[in-house]
């Protein structure tokens, strides 16, 4: 389904928790632009650039890669990918928003297998992204800190577009017929008409439509994220087991459950959420009821369970639609 209004489209590389399984892969989200074909990756766990391939997304138009934490179902795909952009001929500079470690690991690594990239990597460390780092003209990124076993980060993706229009009703009701002058207020140009000045200031509406999505990495406490939230559209969380099972498993691991989540989006007033990033207990499709009877029994909002290449789109209003790729 295709709608002009669409600001941000997300197509998910890999949902599985800690390993690999024959149906999933390990956590990768891209995030298009959808008026153009920048996009941003969030986390590259193994093996990501064959989904990207399978994607026919291009590394040519990745404009920025995020990487949550550095555990590696979140990250050992990470320098392949880069050696691979850059046997494809990239020179754009890449940005990379990761903890301090990843910049550590990739160096070592360049510099232990005599990798060379053509292209510059411009490297942010996540804890000075807190405030909003404009990465093209409309997508910016932001990072909200978690709780997990290593420090750990959500990401807020935001969309903005500007739209100026022409207020033709203005225009008419003072007789100015279509045709150059309109075209010249369009431009941003003043017009002299009829010894009158026409400022194209006067005539010009600014509209300004906004999508915002928020990427979470692991982490147990979905609360620390109720003040990134709150002109959210859509929620994209970790929901690696159910609540009974992570009853059994205990606090070690430090991940949510489908309630936990759910609970809190409820809280929130969230109209939109997408849980990821499944333990492999929960991948069947029993495991896949049980969580989605858990999110339904504690959330009204609008949900989806994602799977490997599924795709959704967010318009400015906030409605989030799944893509039919039939």
């Amino acid at each position: 389904m295709k709608n002009s209004n669409n600001m941000l489209h997300f197509t998910f590389l890999g949902t599985s928790s800690g390993v690999p399984t024959l149906t999933r892969n390990v956590s990768a989200l891209a995030i298009r632009n959808s008026k153009n074909k920048d996009w941003i990756l969030v986390d590259a766990g193994e093996g990501t650039q064959h989904r990207i391939q399978q994607a026919k997304l291009s590394l040519q138009s990745l404009v920025a890669i995020c990487i949550t934490h550095i555990h590696g179902d979140h990250c050992y795909g990470l320098v392949g990918l880069l050696a691979s952009a850059g046997m494809n001929a990239r020179t754009a500079p890449l940005t990379i928003i990761a903890p301090e470690e990843i910049q550590q690991w990739i160096k070592a690594t360049a510099q232990l297998t005599d990798l060379h990239l053509p292209y510059p990597l411009n490297f942010i460390d996540v804890n000075e992204a807190t405030q909003i780092l404009q990465i093209t003209d409309e997508l910016s990124i932001q990072a909200h800190p978690l709780s997990h076993r290593v420090p750990s980060f959500a990401f807020s993706i935001i969309a903005q577009y500007i739209q100026k229009k022409l207020d033709t009703q203005a225009l008419i009701q003072l007789g100015v017929a279509k045709g150059k002058v309109w075209g010249d207020l369009q431009q941003g140009l003043d017009v002299q008409l009829n010894e009158q000045t026409l400022k194209a200031v006067d005539f010009i509406q600014i509209q300004t439509q906004r999508a915002h999505a928020i990427v979470g990495g692991d982490n147990d406490r979905p609360e620390l994220l109720a003040q990134a939230c709150q002109d959210a559209q859509l929620l994209i969380h970790e929901s690696t087991y159910t609540q009974a099972i992570l009853d059994k498993v205990g606090s070690g691991p430090m991940h949510s459950s489908a309630k936990m989540v759910a609970e809190f989006a409820q809280q929130q007033g969230l109209s939109n959420l997408i849980l990821t990033h499944f333990s492999p207990r929960h991948q069947d499709s029993a495991g896949q009821q049980v969580i989605a009877e858990e999110v339904r029994n504690f959330y009204k909002g609008n949900f989806y369970l994602a799977h490997d290449f599924d795709q959704f789109s967010l318009d400015e209003t906030g409605r989030l639609s799944k893509i039919d790729k039939s």
